[in-house]
């Protein structure tokens, strides 16, 4: 059997967005529901877009679908933390780009979560896959990291 990889540390990532947990972030077990890890990479990344002037979510010619996903457990979150989300870009396509995310519990320094996720390039009108204008290029290449 595999050995299982252990979380990694801020210091592996690029970017950090911090995201207040809710009272209904927690299940019925007292913790974080694994479907909120899945919310936070996606508040995570298309905020730091958006913020960036590279994402309009309602007026703008092109938007970013997701096509693939997957997050590793590593330690509990509960409401209140504070999750600091990382972000770093593992490859950077043509039209699509595969994020990393760690999440991180208040000031701690290894992941409690960490995950991926693949964003397509899309015209929004046609639905077809389109490549990366230059602003998303330039926003993006600086996060890339080499395994």
């Amino acid at each position: 059997m595999m050995e299982r990889e252990g979380p990694g540390k801020r210091s592996d990532y690029k970017v950090f967005r911090s995201i207040g947990t809710r009272w209904s972030d927690n299940d019925t077990y007292g913790h974080m529901n694994n479907v909120i890890h899945y919310s936070l990479f996606d508040t995570a990344v298309n905020g730091f877009l958006i913020e960036s002037g590279v994402l309009d979510i309602k007026g703008g010619a092109e938007i970013f679908l997701v096509v693939e996903t997957e997050c590793r457990y590593h330690a509990e979150m509960t409401f209140p933390d504070v999750v600091t989300a990382g972000i770093r870009v593992a490859k950077l396509g043509n039209s699509s780009v595969r994020y990393e995310i760690g999440l991180f519990r208040n000031d701690d320094e290894t992941a409690a979560a960490e995950g991926f996720f693949i964003h397509v390039n899309i015209d929004r009108l046609s639905r077809r896959a389109v490549p990366f204008g230059h602003a998303v290029r330039r926003l993006l290449e600086p996060l890339l990291v080499t395994s």
